[in-house]
C-alpha cells in the first residue's frame, strides 16, 4: 500500500486474522487463514473472477413475451355485403403487421390481381379486371404454420373466411346487349338513327375489351327489326322490364355458348356476354317464333324473320287435359325420347321413340306423333305433330324461341292460308299410335322432363329450371 502513510487495525477470529488497512481513503480487508476474505470499498471486481453470463439466471419477467395470435380485425367489402361495384377493391385488416414473405388469402373464384400491404396491418387485393356482374366471390385467410403469418411469426388460431355479392347490371342494358348481338326481335340504335333491321350498329360502337364494355344502360332507343310483328310476340317485349322475350334470348345466348340453359344471367353468362360484345361475336341464327292456335282448325305456325315459313295442322289438350294459353321459351330439346306417365283417368302410358321433341311448359312440348287426323284436340297436354312435320319444325324451335298457345283466326292476322282441317295425314313410320278410347280420342301426357328417357338429343340437356308463363 505504497505512497500515503496506512493505518492498519488487525483481529483474530476464528483463528483466522483479519487487518484492515486504511490508506489514501481506500479500504481493504486482507485476512490470513482458513475463510479469510478480501474486500474494496470501491467495489472493484478482482481480475481472477469470471464475470457473470449475460442473462444468466434473468427472471422470466425480465424476457420478452410471446407475440399474441393473429386476429382478422376488419374487412372490405363487410361480410355478405351485396350490390358490391364491379370496381371494388378487396381488404382484409389485421391486429398487427404482416410478414413481407407471409402467404396471401384465397379467392374463390380464383380472380387474376395482385395483393398489396405486406408489413403493414392491411392485406389490399387489386383484380386485374373488374369483377364479374352478379357473381359472389369468397375470400379465404388461411391459419396455421401454412397461413397468414404476421411479421413476429405469429399466425390466426383458425381460418376466416367472407362472401360478398357483386352488383347485378340493369335489365335494361342487359337488353342492349343481347340487341346488339342479334338475340332479340329488336335492335338497339345508340345514335337514334339506325335502320331497324341492323342489330350491329350498337355494337359497332361498343369497346373492344370485355372489362372495359359499359354496365350502364347508354342512351338510344330500340327499334323493330321486322316490319311484320305479331301482336303475340310484340306483347313479351318491354324495354327495361324483363320479359319472356329477353328470357329467350338469354337461353338462346346461353345455347349458343355452351352454357347451362337455365334463362338466368348470371355470372357465366356476363362473362361471356361481354366478351362476345368486344369480339362482335353476333349470332348468324334467323329470329323464329312459334304461333299455336286452339281454334279449329288448330294450327302451328313458324314465324321467322318477319314472315311465315312454315304451318301444320296440330292437336293439342283434350277436355281435362287442355294446353295452357301462354307464352314460353323452349328450354329442352330431345331428337328421340321415351314419354312415360299417367293419364287424367288414372291409366299409365309409356311411348317410346317419340321425336322431335321441344318442351316450352313444365311437361308441354311440341313433338311428333303419329294419328289419323290432325287439327282438333287430340292429345294429353303437348302439341302434337304429324312425324313428318315435326322433323321441319325442329330445327326451327332451337333453345330460347318463344312458343305461344292462344285461340282466334292466326292465319288471317298472319296474312297467310289457313292449312285444311281433318282427313289422314301422311307421316312416314314413326311412332306406334296409342291406346285410343272408344270416343276416339287418345289421352296421353308427357311426364315432367326430369323423367323422360333419353335416346337421343342433338344438342345439351340442361335442367328444365323454374319458368313463370306469361299471360296470353
Amino acid at each position: 500500500m505504497g505512497g500515503a502513510a496506512a493505518r492498519r487495525l488487525k483481529w483474530t477470529i476464528g483463528g483466522a486474522t483479519l487487518a484492515l488497512v486504511l490508506a489514501g481513503g481506500a479500504v481493504e480487508l486482507v485476512g490470513h487463514g482458513a475463510g479469510a476474505i478480501a474486500t474494496r470499498a470501491d467495489r472493484r471486481v478482482r481480475s481472477d473472477r469470471p464475470a457473470r453470463r449475460a442473462g444468466a439466471g434473468s427472471s422470466a419477467k425480465d424476457r420478452p413475451a410471446p407475440a399474441p395470435p393473429l386476429e382478422v380485425v376488419g374487412v372490405s367489402p363487410a361480410r355478405g355485403e351485396t350490390g358490391v361495384s364491379p370496381l371494388a377493391t378487396l381488404s382484409v385488416r389485421f391486429s398487427a403487421p404482416i410478414a413481407a414473405t407471409s402467404v396471401m388469402p384465397g379467392l374463390t373464384p380464383d380472380l387474376a390481381g395482385s395483393w398489396s400491404g405486406a408489413g403493414s396491418s392491411t392485406l389490399v387485393f387489386h383484380p386485374a379486371q373488374r369483377l364479374i356482374p352478379d357473381e359472389r366471390v369468397r375470400v379465404v385467410v388461411p391459419a396455421g404454420a401454412g397461413g397468414v403469418s404476421g411479421a413476429r411469426g405469429q399466425h390466426l388460431g383458425r381460418p376466416f373466411s367472407f362472401d360478398f355479392a357483386v352488383a347485378g347490371v340493369p335489365v335494361l342494358r342487359l337488353q342492349q346487349l343481347l340487341a346488339e348481338l342479334g338475340y332479340l326481335p329488336v335492335a338497339f340504335d345508340p345514335a337514334g338513327t339506325a335502320p331497324a333491321t341492323s342489330p350491329a350498329a350498337g355494337l359497332a360502337t361498343e369497346a373492344r375489351s370485355p372489362s372495359s364494355v359499359s354496365l350502364e344502360p347508354r342512351p338510344g332507343r330500340f327499334v323493330w327489326r321486322f316490319s311484320n310483328i305479331p301482336a303475340q310476340l310484340a306483347a313479351q317485349w318491354s324495354p327495361g322490364v324483363w320479359n319472356t322475350a329477353t328470357q329467350g334470348a338469354v337461353m338462346a345466348f346461353e345455347s349458343d355458348h355452351g352454357l347451362g340453359v337455365d334463362g338466368i344471367a348470371g355470372p357465366l353468362v356476363w362473362a361471356a356476354l361481354l366478351e362476345a360484345v368486344a369480339r362482335r361475336d353476333a349470332t348468324t341464327r334467323p329470329y323464329d317464333y312459334l304461333l299455336v292456335t286452339e281454334t279449329e282448325p288448330e294450327t302451328l305456325y313458324v314465324w321467322r324473320d318477319g314472315a311465315v315459313v312454315y304451318s301444320s295442322l296440330a292437336n293439342t289438350g283434350v277436355q281435362g287435359a287442355q294446353t295452357p294459353l301462354g307464352t314460353w321459351p323452349v328450354y329442352l330439346r330431345y331428337l328421340s325420347t321415351t314419354m312415360s306417365g299417367t293419364n287424367p283417368d288414372g291409366t299409365t302410358y309409356d311411348d317410346p321413340g317419340v321425336p322431335y321433341v321441344a318442351y316450352f311448359n313444365g311437361s308441354d312440348a311440341v313433338h311428333g306423333f303419329v294419328r289419323s287426323s290432325y287439327g282438333f284436340p287430340q292429345s294429353d297436354g303437348c302439341v302434337e305433330l304429324p312425324v313428318a312435320n315435326a322433323a321441319v319444325v325442329f330445327p326451327e324451335d332451337p333453345y330460347g324461341t318463344l312458343v305461344t298457345v292462344t285461340t282466334g283466326d292466326l292465319a288471317a292476322e298472319l296474312g297467310v292460308a289457313t292449312p285444311p282441317a281433318g282427313g289422314p295425314a301422311a307421316t312416314p313410320p314413326g311412332p306406334p299410335r296409342a291406346p285410343t278410347s272408344a270416343a276416339g280420342t287418345t289421352t296421353r301426357r308427357l311426364a315432367a322432363p326430369s323423367r323422360a328417357k333419353t335416346t337421343g338429343d342433338p344438342a345439351s340437356r340442361p335442367g328444365p329450371g323454374s319458368l313463370a308463363p306469361v299471360n296470353p
